[in-house]
């Protein structure tokens, strides 16, 4: 008996102990409880997936003085958001920008109100605390074209180095790989993994295609999907670069203060306007002020500061203050969810979640299927195979280890019963097919001069017929892969994708799948380039290559809105590197 107490007490020190190493740190709380100064050397508006890191390394620099100003609250205000399977059911909407698109002719007819959804953070850390976690760098050719354009210092080999500093890479194959690096905020890891993930690859073996890293050389072939999750918590910038970093003395960060404004005078950014509390508020700035609010909110904030389309902001009476395409070329990847049951009990549903063995595995390790994303497998293809080599994919394909049965994306509700699974039962696995480089270019203009109120956002969905072709092509793929020896093996079933709202064409035939694009594809929630970077004399560029607003003095953009167009693939990572680079030409007074 005293030998069993004695493994029982070791056994339960043992797991007191690993609960306490794996709860999140409280840290620099100080922080968030400062009373502001009236002027800072920086500010930064928006902690989101940039301005977190923007923030965090110039205050790298004692001398300075930095604000980092967020309209949203803390991560920890919702543990939810910490726990990487539970990303797909994070709707609180005190940590959402709830947008949708404006009604669209060509696409959304599924949606209700002919409308999109697209969810942005509203929290510190931004949308990298609410997204899926996916780690994607995207095409070198991606980089490299964006330098040929004009933009000097952009090119892959350029902008590697800040993908390697942000980075703590956590799979072993790749420890010694030239481009990983250990030691960054933002670890990569595969994390769990179901044995969903090795069919994935094996499907994709059997159709000829390389197993790679995406991350790596190039994208073309199948991969093990690379995740932005450490020690089984998600692993944001918000948490990595400012919660759990050394305590800043010099770095101040203030929670739920929406900004309204940028001062301008004399074409110089010399403060920023906003409320929090129900209270307005204003800061006057040294050096400068780095707009990071994302696609959405930053070309917003420019253009009620009066940076925009003269014709726009005259109509809205907005003093113009620099005649720049503030909101054009607005690029966003285009996304069909797929999806089909299978006969093995190996993916995650409801009942694997609802295990108390799991949630205990979770609560106290951090392991198990709580510590996973779901995205288990990534493809990138050319639908051009004399490309490849070339030129940067056209598709992209992401595996999902479970059945969605929430409707997420703004679907009517006939639509949504077929498309989603009610079953909490069943076992399946989910594919979605996206564009990476979509020809149809939206925009994104104010709806009033009030800064409360949401702007029109018009992403142009299929426009472009090109892109109708482009995803029909990816479905083809979709196909062959289901007939594999792999997924036969697991009992797919086609027929999971017949839909009556459809049922006027042929089943699979071209017809009928562009009816299902054009009714239930969504967006991919990877918008950009709405504050486009290019030369100074590029008339559709807003920002120069070190992300200077053209025109105005002590202003620069640093966020996915500067992309001169998206990259290939999620566009968290790369809006990582932005954010990096922009604090490395800020320090470096470029």
């Amino acid at each position: 008996m005293p030998a069993l107490q004695s493994t029982v007490i070791i056994l339960l020190a043992a797991i007191l102990i690993t609960y306490m190493v794996n709860q999140k740190p409280a840290n620099n709380t100080k922080m968030f409880e400062r009373e502001l100064d009236d002027t800072y050397d920086y500010i930064v508006v928006g902690a989101g997936s940039a301005g977190s890191v923007v923030a965090a390394r110039l205050s790298e620099d004692k001398k300075y003085r930095v604000l980092l100003l967020e309209a949203g609250g803390h991560y920890d205000q919702s543990e939810a958001m910490h726990v990487p399977i539970r990303w797909i059911s994070l709707g609180q909407p005190e940590h959402y920008w709830q947008y949708y698109t404006e009604p669209q002719k060509h696409a959304f007819q599924g949606m209700k109100e002919n409308r999109g959804l697209l969810p942005r953070g509203r929290v510190l850390g931004g949308t990298s605390s609410i997204n899926g976690m996916q780690l994607t760098r995207g095409s070198p050719f991606d980089f490299d074209e964006w330098e040929a354009a004009g933009c000097d210092g952009w090119g892959f080999n350029d902008v590697l180095k800040y993908f390697l500093r942000a980075e703590n890479i956590d799979i072993d194959e790749y420890d010694s790989s030239s481009y990983h690096s250990k030691g960054g905020p933002i670890t990569n890891t595969y994390s769990y993994r179901t044995e969903l993930s090795d069919v994935y690859l094996k499907a994709g073996k059997e159709l000829g295609y390389p197993i790679i890293d995406y991350n790596g050389k190039g994208q073309y072939g199948f991969s093990t999907g690379q995740k932005s999750i450490r020690n089984g918590v998600r692993s944001s910038t918000g948490l990595e670069y400012i919660g759990n970093a050394e305590y800043k003395d010099n770095l101040h960060v203030s929670l739920n203060s929406l900004v309204t404004k940028i001062n301008i005078v004399d074409k110089q950014a010399v403060g920023v306007y906003f409320i929090k509390d129900g209270k307005k508020h204003y800061v006057k700035c040294n050096k400068e002020i780095i707009v990071s609010g994302g696609t959405i909110n930053s070309p917003q904030i420019l253009m009620l500061s009066g940076i925009g389309p003269r014709d726009h902001l005259t109509q809205l009476g907005i003093p113009v203050h620099a005649d720049l395409p503030v909101g054009k070329n607005l690029q966003d990847h285009q996304m069909l969810l797929l999806k089909t049951k299978i006969n093995k009990p190996i993916s995650i549903n409801p009942g694997v979640l609802g295990s108390l063995w799991n949630q205990f595995r979770y609560k106290f390790f951090k392991t198990g299927p709580y510590t996973t994303n779901g995205l288990e497998g990534t493809a990138f293809m050319h639908l051009d195979k004399t490309k490849v080599g070339k030129t940067y994919p056209d598709i992209q394909l992401i595996f999902i280890s479970f059945l969605l049965r929430e409707n997420i994306l703004n679907m009517k509700q006939e639509y949504a019963e077929e498309v989603f699974v009610s079953d909490d039962n069943a076992h399946g696995f989910m594919v979605t097919v996206c564009t990476t480089h979509p020809k149809s270019i939206g925009s994104i203009t104010l709806r009033s001069t009030d800064p409360f109120d949401f702007p029109k956002i018009n992403p142009a969905f299929y426009t472009d017929e090109r892109d109708i072709d482009t995803m029909l092509e990816g479905v083809r793929v979709f196909e062959q892969l289901m007939g594999t020896k792999a997924f036969k093996e697991l009992g797919v079933n086609l027929d999971d994708t017949k839909y009556n709202f459809c049922s006027d064409y042929t089943l699979r035939s071209d017809d009928y799948w562009k009816c299902v694009i054009r009714y239930v594809s969504s967006s991919m929630f990877h918008l950009t380039s709405t504050c486009k970077m290019g030369t100074r004399d590029n008339p559709t560029a807003v920002v120069d290559p070190q992300l200077r607003v053209i025109g105005i003095k002590g202003l620069r953009v640093a966020d996915a809105s500067i992309f001169p167009n998206v990259t290939s693939g999620n566009t968290n990572n790369p809006t990582i590197m932005v954010g990096e680079k922009a604090a490395d030409m800020i320090r470096n007074g470029k």
